[in-house]
């Protein structure tokens, strides 16, 4: 089985780029989208949803070079499910709830921006390397 993910939305903090004890360069930012509509009494609706986007290797290292903050972005990648199937929850420092999905992304693509060009940047699907664990994981 396989499944892909296509996200498009705004980057909402600059990427963080880190290295695996063995040298990997891991990348990460996250990614709103928007939704907007208009309900049955004229009023608007609106529904922002958040991505956690990993990048890893080559594609981590342009990410981290190339983008920022605001950036409008196309990611395609596979979702990585939180313990319960579902988005990772968590617990705000003001003691409200939400959920994040997180992505592993095989493509990025760089939308908008620089004379409006879209340009992107391919990678063969890149899992982590063998025995890295997340930081939040048990191993089995």
């Amino acid at each position: 089985m396989y499944h892909k993910v296509v996200v498009v939305g705004h980057l909402g903090r600059d990427p963080e780029m880190r290295y695996t004890p063995s040298g990997v360069p891991v990348t990460n930012f996250s990614v709103a989208t928007n939704r907007r509509w208009k309900n049955q009494d004229g009023s608007d609706g609106e529904e922002t949803v958040w991505f956690r986007v990993t990048t890893w290797r080559n594609l981590a290292e342009i990410c981290n070079q190339y983008l920022s903050k605001g950036r409008l972005v196309l990611v395609e990648g596979i979702l990585r499910p939180g313990e319960n199937g579902g988005p990772r929850v968590y617990q705000r420092s003001d003691g409200t709830w939400g959920a994040q999905y997180e992505l592993n992304a095989t493509t990025v693509r760089f939308l908008g921006g620089r004379g409006d060009r879209a340009t992107g940047i391919e990678a063969e699907p890149e899992e982590p390397p063998p025995g890295f664990v997340e930081e939040n994981e048990i191993p089995f």
